[in-house]
């Protein structure tokens, strides 16, 4: 499946591309004047080979949770259940991601891809990630689902051994492609990332460092807001891993296997997941963006489909998006995780299409240009 995934992500449609910059310049404002929506319209179009791109919507959140054998490092001071305990707010409707979906009109899946503990919610909820129930009928979108796909309950301790096997990272990958095309399938117009995983700052860090090969203390942030000490342990961890593991950067999948987490490998998947069927993915925070370099790494052209939503407060995000050449489109010293950024942005995506759908040219309304 991995292989085949990364085989039809193809390059922009620059004829699409060259349409949509002409009629940015035919419509009723100044050229330019709508900034970097106007470069981000073109991109979409791009995507979407042709122009006017399609709407991006209905929008699709996809929640990856996982734990991490890191936890044991004292990198953070929450305890590991939480990564459950947040799973079942989640499905309750709780969290901060449920209140910025139900505005945004945006569904909610929530994917346990390695969960070390029981989650706090019977099994029957648990649905396919396109949505439908068990008639075929879909519920309403402010219902959130949940996925039950756990490779294994949480990574092994990167500071001590490879965090995953090959077999396993792939298996979380080949999950984040699956969950993106059920997702797509179901009508979503464009896909949100979101995770959860307590001590997931943590592999981000170490990943975005192998993948553009810089010192750890310039990609490691303090996470949910570590103390001095904590963080001094949190970047001398991930240098030693980095040391031990000397993840080679030319081959994406083994610094996921040593490195990363489960969330990030299936992040990764439903980046690739999205770039093969041509629908744009809304990248959130810092494991997602971490999670883009690897997809990035096995497939250049599925940067085409990234849309970064916003610069997250972890110094290893702006590494990342540099990397990719990707602007963020809000910053608002964000740091929470859970696809919160990504759903604040989603409206400055769509009216970046809108514009080209609904915008009279200087013609058709009768105004003089300059």
């Amino acid at each position: 499946m991995l292989e085949t995934t990364i085989a039809a992500i193809r390059p922009p449609d620059e004829p699409a591309m060259a349409a949509a910059r002409e009629s940015q310049g035919r419509l009723t404002k100044p050229a330019g004047s709508l900034g970097a929506l106007e470069e981000l319209s073109v991109r979409l179009a791009g995507l979407a080979g042709h122009c006017p791109p399609p709407l991006p919507e209905p929008a699709a959140v996809a929640i990856f949770a996982g734990d991490h054998g890191v936890h044991a490092q004292g990198v953070t001071p929450w305890p590991q259940e939480v990564t459950a305990q947040m799973i079942g707010n989640f499905l309750a409707g709780g969290a901060v991601v449920n209140a910025f979906a139900r505005q945004a009109g945006a569904s909610v899946t929530v994917v346990d891809v390695g969960v070390a503990t029981p989650l706090p919610v019977p099994d029957a909820p648990a649905a396919d990630p396109a949505g439908a129930g068990a008639t075929g009928a879909a519920p309403a979108r402010d219902v959130p689902r949940l996925v039950a796909a756990n490779v294994r309950p949480g990574t092994r301790d990167l500071a001590v051994t490879a965090a995953l096997t090959r077999d396993e990272a792939r298996a979380a990958m080949e999950t984040g492609i699956r969950v993106a095309g059920e997702l797509v399938d179901a009508g979503a117009g464009i896909l949100l990332t979101g995770d959860m995983g307590i001590g997931n700052t943590t592999p981000a860090a170490a990943l975005i460092a192998a993948f553009v090969g810089i010192d750890p203390a310039e990609t490691t942030g303090r996470g949910t807001g570590v103390d001095d000490p904590t963080y001094a342990r949190k970047v001398d961890v991930v240098r030693a891993a980095l040391r031990r593991h000397a993840p080679d950067p030319a081959d994406p999948l083994g610094v996921l296997a040593a490195v990363g987490g489960l969330e990030h490998a299936a992040l990764a998947g439903l980046i690739l997941g999205a770039a093969a069927r041509r629908t744009p993915v809304l990248l959130d925070g810092v494991i997602a963006v971490s999670a883009a370099l690897a997809a990035a790494a096995l497939a250049p052209h599925a940067v085409t489909a990234m849309v970064a939503g916003h610069r997250s407060a972890e110094p290893g995000a702006t590494v990342a998006l540099r990397r990719l050449g990707l602007e963020p489109l809000i910053d608002l010293g964000l740091r929470l995780g859970e696809g919160t950024g990504a759903l604040l942005a989603l409206p400055v995506v769509t009216g970046a299409v809108r514009v080209l759908h609904e915008v009279a040219t200087f013609d058709s309304a009768g105004v003089a240009e300059k």
